[in-house]
């Protein structure tokens, strides 16, 4: 009898598989736009610490472990707080000018030297405009982990002059992730994560596709594809197993059920040796229900959920401790 087997794995719409570009990917702000009431960020960046197992009260409403104690795996990913480099002002989906923020932390001010027309205040920008986006920057020297801050261009909420406020506002404070974790975001509790996966390097055929391995018999080799498809069309399709490039790619994690928002100050899950390839928390933390995309330490963007999954959002947990 011939054995019978899988041909392939993986979903043939993240074609090509290629390195992610950047560290942090572009996201469609219009899409995430929808989701939010009140006027603030649309993104925040955090770095994933690691993976755990969370002791929690389940009080999902028709849980079969309803008022139970149970434990569940948890990501957690720490969130130093955010500050806005620049304002930018777009005009039919292009940029028309660029306010730089004048109180830039020493390291910023030492890498970069920007024009005076970029100087001034956001009051002196007379041209029209029917968009305005910041540019900010995490204050990442407060984790530990790293000095360079990342560096993306986040999109706000509201209405044009409500936009035109909050950047006024928030130009020289430090904007924290209790400011982007609104009411009508905690109300379901479920955010999109975006990030880039783990590079695993160039992989064959078996590791990268998960296709069976071939008879120990078969000619030139066995963790090879075999056939590489029938003489006519006498062309290689692009949905064959081929080897290349394994990890690494931009993925969107959707509905991540929040368990706590905190700060450590507060309340304190730091190990006693600090958490393995990470160290200790030392500024707001988010725990998130099961896995995320990339390693330790990686940089990571959080947004409201824009196609909210309703088994996700009514999944209720009371955070006790961590296991």
């Amino acid at each position: 009898m011939p054995r019978g087997g899988q041909l392939r794995h993986g979903s043939l719409q993240f074609y090509p598989r290629k390195r992610a570009d950047r560290i942090l990917p572009s996201v469609n702000w219009n899409s995430v736009l929808e989701t939010k009431d009140k006027p603030g960020l649309l993104g925040f960046i955090g770095y994933k610490v690691g993976m755990s197992s969370a002791y929690v009260k389940d009080n999902t409403p028709n849980s079969m472990t309803k008022g139970k104690k149970i434990i569940i795996p948890v990501t957690i990913i720490e969130c130093p707080t955010l500050k806005i480099f620049s304002v930018r002002f777009y005009k039919n989906k292009k940029v028309v000018g660029e306010i730089l923020n004048q109180s830039l932390d020493k390291e910023l001010k030492r890498k970069l030297k920007l024009p005076n027309e970029y100087r001034g205040k956001i009051e002196s920008f007379k041209k029209d405009f029917d968009d305005l986006r910041v540019i900010a920057y995490t204050q990442v020297k407060k984790t530990g982990i790293k000095k360079s801050p990342d560096i993306l261009e986040i999109g706000l909420a509201g209405s044009k002059e409500e936009k035109l406020n909050f950047a006024k506002e928030n130009f020289s404070r430090e904007i924290s992730i209790k400011d982007f974790l609104t009411e009508d975001i905690m109300k379901n509790a479920v955010v999109d994560i975006r990030g880039v996966t783990t590079g695993k390097g160039n992989q064959g055929t078996t590791k990268r596709f998960g296709t069976n391995l071939r008879a120990h018999k078969s000619e030139k080799g066995v963790r090879g594809p075999g056939s590489g498809g029938p003489w006519h069309p006498s062309r290689v399709e692009f949905s064959q197993p081929m080897p290349g490039q394994m990890g690494y790619f931009t993925r969107t994690v959707l509905n991540n059920k929040i368990i706590l928002s905190e700060n450590i100050s507060k309340n304190n899950i730091n190990l006693e040796h600090g958490f393995k390839n990470y160290g200790k928390i030392k500024n707001d933390f988010l725990i998130l229900f099961g896995s995320v995309q990339g390693p330790t330490k990686r940089q990571l963007i959080i947004t409201s959920s824009y196609r909210q999954s309703k088994p996700q959002s009514k999944k209720n947990y009371e955070f006790l401790e961590l296991r």
